[in-house]
């Protein structure tokens, strides 16, 4: 599964075979969540509440190139392109 970006110990990863809605998981130790890019919400699993405002900050600077770059590319079996970390 591709690492598109990773910051504060939280990966952020698309699959090339996913379903929609489009979605992104997010990854933080033993927690995992799916976040919906469109409404910006976690749609699936949980993470702490710190890591959940991260990854939501970060997937709102980030929802153009996450909707219309790297969700297309995985839809087109394609390596999705890295997308710059939360700083």
């Amino acid at each position: 599964m591709p690492t598109i970006s990773m910051f504060y110990g939280i990966l952020i990863q698309m699959y090339w075979d996913e379903h929609a809605p489009p979605h992104f998981h997010a990854i933080y130790g033993e927690y995992k969540a799916s976040v919906d890019i469109k409404s910006l919400t976690v749609s699936e699993g949980a993470l702490p509440r710190r890591a959940t405002q991260l990854v939501l900050d970060w997937a709102e600077l980030h929802q153009k190139e996450l909707l219309l770059l790297d969700w297309d590319r995985c839809q087109n079996k394609q390596q999705p392109q890295p997308i710059e970390p939360l700083k």
